[in-house]
């Protein structure tokens, strides 16, 4: 099983790494990952900036890693047209998406539901049905105020691996790494957003938070879909 290093605080390290380092130890979590988990590895594509760095690190340890993206209906139409380009260039990832029925302006009245709907259970179909025992994603403890308490190998449902490989990355290192090796991103960034979502809860901010412009006005204001804080299994 892949267990985690005993070494400094992880809040330390979010500093104490140059750019570099962490490149390298974000490509030696996945390679890790990958030896021991084969074919059962998988990673969730958000189709953000976040996940853009870790797919193209995935790429290079092993270009036959799986992946799946989850989208929802309410997805911007500057998404859908980059995610049909991102397929077109990685046919191993899959797509998966939840048709049920929801109460008109679910996505205000009662967001957590809207997410849990749209977001989460499609994210759980994915795990089971692509036999995932490790995935993927592109956490970062930085980039909000409900991302503190994450490791960067977790185990939040028995038997299944959560692995977040840039979990130390800073949001200019991100930019960084997506500039010398001319990753493409989503063209929503070019126009001011900082975090993407779907396109009645996400809002161009001014906040120092990256995920302030996330379900503003709402209680998850800055939070999460529930992908990273709810049980999947």
């Amino acid at each position: 099983m892949l267990e985690e290093k005993k070494e400094d605080n992880l809040k330390d390290l979010v500093n104490k790494l140059n750019f570099r380092e962490k490149v390298r130890r974000s490509m030696e979590l996945i390679e890790r990952a990958s030896d021991i988990y084969k074919e059962n590895l998988v990673m969730a594509n958000s189709l953000g900036k976040d996940s853009m760095a870790v797919w193209d690190l995935c790429m290079k340890v092993n270009p036959g890693i799986k992946g799946f993206i989850v989208t929802t209906r309410f997805k911007p139409k500057e998404t859908v047209k980059f995610m049909q380009e991102i397929i077109n260039d990685h046919p191993q990832l899959k797509v998966y998406k939840n048709d049920v029925a929801i109460e008109r302006d679910l996505c205000r009245s009662d967001p957590d539901k809207c997410c849990f709907l749209l977001k989460v259970q499609p994210t759980r179909q994915a795990i089971l049905e692509m036999g995932a025992k490790c995935w993927v994603t592109g956490l970062r403890c930085t980039e909000g105020r409900t991302r503190t308490d994450y490791r960067e190998i977790e185990e939040r449902d028995r038997g299944l691996i959560k692995l977040n490989p840039i979990l130390l990355w800073k949001e200019r290192e991100v930019w960084q790494y997506l500039a010398l090796n001319k990753v493409k991103v989503n063209p929503l960034y070019s126009q001011g957003y900082r975090s993407l979502g779907c396109e009645p809860c996400t809002m161009i901010s001014s906040g120092e938070d990256e995920r302030s412009g996330r379900w503003v006005d709402t209680s998850k204001c800055g939070g999460e879909c529930g992908i990273h804080t709810k049980s999947l299994l």
